[in-house]
């Protein structure tokens, strides 16, 4: 169960429609995961200051239990988020950080339990 939060300074006007639900589709495909399982959370317009500038910029959060946990991984997965991001948002990859968090099933509260159970 993939978490994905997506946090930019540029303005919801600047972002392109329906954003949430493609990096929701590119997650799933990403990650290995089925979309319907996939959470996206996008915020716009934020102060935001990455390396010192307050240039446009983005970063996005990635937990998700078991496809997070090794920098392989990780570094197949960046290389494809980032992809994605710079076509999507117009920015650089300079401007842009992601965050991997491995979960564990323990972590996730779904159906009044947790995903251990489920």
């Amino acid at each position: 169960m993939p978490f994905l939060e997506l946090e930019t300074s540029l303005p919801a006007g600047r972002l392109p429609p329906g954003l949430a639900q493609e990096l929701c589709a590119a997650a799933a495909d990403i990650l290995g995961k089925p979309a319907e399982r996939v959470n996206v959370t996008v915020r716009s317009g934020l102060p935001m200051v990455l390396a010192g500038s307050a240039e446009p910029c983005a970063q996005l959060l990635v937990s998700s239990i078991g496809v997070v946990g090794s920098a392989e991984q990780n570094q197949r997965h960046s290389a494809r988020f980032f992809d994605f991001l710079t076509a999507q948002l117009g920015l650089g990859p300079e401007r842009i950080v992601i965050r991997f968090y491995p979960l564990e099933p323990w972590q996730i509260g779904k159906n009044r339990t947790v995903m251990t159970f489920l």
